[in-house]
């Protein structure tokens, strides 16, 4: 059976002037919806619109070509991606989604605030959308901004039930723009996302053709030198850890889509001579982080998860998988430019054309170098650190470990023979340096292959593969701790109480977790309805999670308390940590998870908002 997929991203690219690369119009992809100015011709595909209070959407398959290779999709109203929802902030919406599939299928509002009931998540929402049924969602609009809706019934996101969702404000919008675009990447799979699924747990690696060679060993010699990388090399031997292993699923069998075109194609969005052009960019990907920017062209942050945010001019940033972000740009008449979005192993890519003119087109910069993971991923940055005193002890010999690929089996001796004195560490965001990293119990077994013991902040990195960009490319990349909020934060309490969890997992026997339970097993999180809390994510994994709750704001810690950027989805790095605040202002039962297609069925809790004492 087909199951369906989560969104991917979007990137910018080059500029080109028109005097030095014109193309044709032959092959031109399609035109953005809403765009203003001339348009292409022999346009393949548009994804289309729909607007007002009233909508009849239905889910059935679909036949797709995105790779030379006639497959099976699972769409919205006969198209991928689904068509564009505008709705506008203080309207009521009613939705009847009909479910013309052999199987159960539902939509999830992501990001929306609204009741627990239409939330859209079978066994915790409702019961599902069954074959041949329908399902009314009603519920006030009490929001603006760009978000997305897809399937949360299976792998179903996969196969293509993913949409971007629109929302006018009532009062005057604080973004000055003359036209926009929506820009949704995704990643599609000829392959049964259930035999991917099959496959990354047999062998997580299998889609890693990424690995290092001996030119790569003779790399890190010349730069190095001998000592050093033998016991940089011995350590991650011992660990049976890749640094390579950046992305579960990469472009050996993903295909990066913009807007439903691919990179063979390209999308193509126009603009006036003189306009300030907004670009709502949404990952609706499965399984793929992108990294975005437009050479030549600065872009201005305006929003965050739909959420107004104070303007943060930048060259490049990261878009995790659910995340949102709308930049405004001002391009010049005289120029096209490439949106250009990299996964975050480099495997692969997608781009767009922002062009004046339907003949002109940009060049395709080259992907940036594949990062490698380094001590700072795994909690315990030893920069300035004799590295052959952090060898494995003697009480944990190699033959004790186990060595299933990237697995570091019992970390015992990991902890004991690597751990970094506490001064050294960043300190929990929001804690202070001084904070003590708490264990569980259930952490300690074969389903957890490390636990960090010195927790970095995750807050002003820009993440793995872009931490050097200003030096070498002389790019501003976003990061967290640039984003503060364009209102003032509406709940000034201090926390009731505080929640620290941990993300685990075992690579090598690709099993996830929260806390060293998976969600088949884990009990809920209970929160009082009104209680101010915070919450602490410590990443004992070496995988980048974007963390989303649903049903409430998770109030991102910046440092600046009085506007606090509020965000649906987070992005927590390898062995870092990040705190955010909540309200739990949302009565009800409400998911808690990573948005990673395949991470998801064991990074999962349940949340349960009730009525009672404040503890």
């Amino acid at each position: 059976m087909f199951k369906q997929n989560f969104f991917g991203d979007v990137s910018l690219t080059p500029t080109l002037n028109r005097r030095r690369f014109v193309t044709g119009v032959a092959g031109l992809a399609a035109v953005g919806i809403g765009a203003p100015g001339k348009s292409a011709a022999n346009v393949p595909f548009s994804v289309p619109e729909l607007r007002g209070n009233n909508f009849n959407l239905d889910i059935g398959y679909q036949k797709v070509n995105f790779t030379g290779q006639d497959r099976m999709a699972t769409s919205i109203n006969d198209s991928v991606p689904a068509p564009i929802l505008r709705w506008r902030e203080g309207d009521k919406v009613s939705l009847t989604v009909k479910n013309n599939l052999a199987e159960d299928s539902s939509i999830h509002w992501h990001g929306m605030i609204l009741p627990t009931d239409m939330d859209g998540v079978p066994g915790l929402s409702f019961d599902g959308i069954k074959p041949g049924q329908s399902f009314k969602y009603e519920f006030d609009v009490r929001q603006n901004g760009t978000y997305w809706c897809h399937s949360h019934s299976g792998f179903q996101e996969q196969t293509g039930m993913y949409g971007a969702i629109i929302i006018d404000p009532a009062e005057p919008d604080p973004v000055a723009h003359d036209s926009e675009h929506v820009i949704l990447l995704s990643d599609w799979t000829d392959e049964d996302p259930n035999d991917v699924y099959a496959k990354l747990k047999k062998q997580s690696h299998y889609y890693n053709f990424q690995e290092r060679t001996l030119a790569d060993l003779w790399s890190d010699i010349q730069e190095s030198g001998v000592s050093q990388t033998w016991n940089e090399r011995a350590m991650w031997n011992q660990m049976r850890m890749s640094q390579t292993d950046i992305a579960d699923v990469t472009s050996y069998t993903y295909t990066y889509l913009m807007n439903g075109i691919t990179p063979d194609k390209g999308w193509l969005g126009m603009f006036n001579p003189g306009e300030k052009v907004r670009l709502r960019f949404v990952n609706a990907a499965a399984m793929t982080i992108f990294d975005i920017r437009i050479p030549g062209l600065k872009m201005t942050v305006v929003a965050t998860d739909g959420q107004n945010i104070e303007p943060v001019t930048v060259d490049e940033f990261r878009i995790g998988v659910a995340e949102t972000y709308d930049v405004v740009v001002e391009p010049d008449a005289d120029s096209a430019y490439t949106l250009f979005a990299q996964n975050i192993d480099r495997s692969g890519y997608t781009w767009g054309t922002l062009t004046p003119d339907a003949n002109w087109r940009a060049e395709i910069p080259d992907m940036d170098s594949a990062p490698i993971l380094g001590h700072q991923d795994m909690g315990m940055n030893m920069s300035g650190m004799d590295h052959s005193a952090h060898s494995m002890p003697a009480t944990e010999p190699a033959s004790a470990m186990d060595y299933s690929d990237h697995n570091m089996g019992s970390t015992s001796g990991m902890q004991v023979g690597m751990q970094m004195p506490a001064a050294m560490g960043l300190g929990l965001a929001g804690y202070g340096s001084n904070a003590e990293i708490k264990h569980a119990p259930t952490e300690y077994g074969p389903h957890v292959d490390m636990r960090t013991e010195v927790i970095q902040s995750g807050l002003a990195d820009p993440g793995i593969g872009l931490r050097n960009h200003a030096e070498l490319y002389s790019r501003k990349v976003l990061t967290y701790a640039d984003i503060r909020n364009l209102t003032p934060t509406q709940d000034l309490r201090e926390p009731h109480r505080e929640i620290q969890l941990h993300l685990t997992g075992n690579m090598g026997r690709y099993m996830w977790s929260m806390d060293g339970i998976k969600f088949a097993d884990a009990p809920p999180l209970h929160m009082t309805y009104g209680e101010r809390l915070r919450v602490t994510l410590v990443n004992d994994t070496m995988m980048t999670h974007p963390m989303h709750l649903h049903g409430m704001w998770s109030e991102l810690e910046t440092g600046e308390p009085g506007y606090i950027p509020r965000k649906h989805t987070i992005l927590v790095q390898p062995g870092a940590s990040i705190s955010y605040l909540l309200t739990a202002d949302a009565l009800g039962r409400w998911a808690y998870h990573c948005h990673l297609a395949f991470h998801m069925p064991g990074m999962f809790r349940e949340v349960r908002v009730s009525e009672g004492e404040m503890s």
